[in-house]
């Protein structure tokens, strides 16, 4: 299904998403934040990758003061806008649903969020390093706010 305009976007995922949008954000007619639960951002990616036809763009981590944040950058080519859905993860457990069952583009995306944050993706087909070492230290994570350096 195909939003016919960028003003329809939030009525439309408003109306698909139902209970599991927690908060949406308008910050311009071109750019969307929502937040969701991490227990929903399977069926939430679903809506939007396979329902409305968006394209994952990319997918960011932050080390925020109070949690992890992942932002899952959704571009709806066809009407020219950006939906951002924001999800926050625990920092004593970081973990999510992997999406990359549904969106192969997001394999990569979260090999890295998983290399540097040490955010754990369940049924990820292939969580291993990327970028950093193959010998780099378990548990050092450089994107982190605690991380000192490898001799901490």
């Amino acid at each position: 299904m195909r939003i016919p305009a960028q003003e329809q976007v939030l009525p439309v995922l408003r109306e698909k998403l139902g209970g599991r949008l927690l908060d949406a954000t308008v910050k311009s007619p071109v750019r969307i934040f929502l937040l969701v639960s991490a227990a929903d951002i399977m069926e939430v990616s679903r809506v939007i990758f396979r329902d409305l036809e968006a394209r994952l763009q990319t997918a960011t981590a932050t080390d925020a003061p109070d949690a992890f944040e992942i932002l899952y950058h959704w571009a709806f080519d066809y009407i020219g806008c950006v939906v951002s859905v924001r999800v926050k993860l625990d920092k004593q457990k970081p973990e999510i649903d992997s999406i990359a069952p549904l969106c192969r583009g997001a394999e990569w995306i979260e090999r890295e969020m998983w290399e540097l944050m040490g955010i754990a993706f369940r049924g990820h087909p292939d969580l291993r390093h990327l970028l950093l070492m193959d010998d780099w230290p378990a548990g050092k994570f450089p994107l982190r706010r605690d991380f000192k350096g490898l001799n901490a």
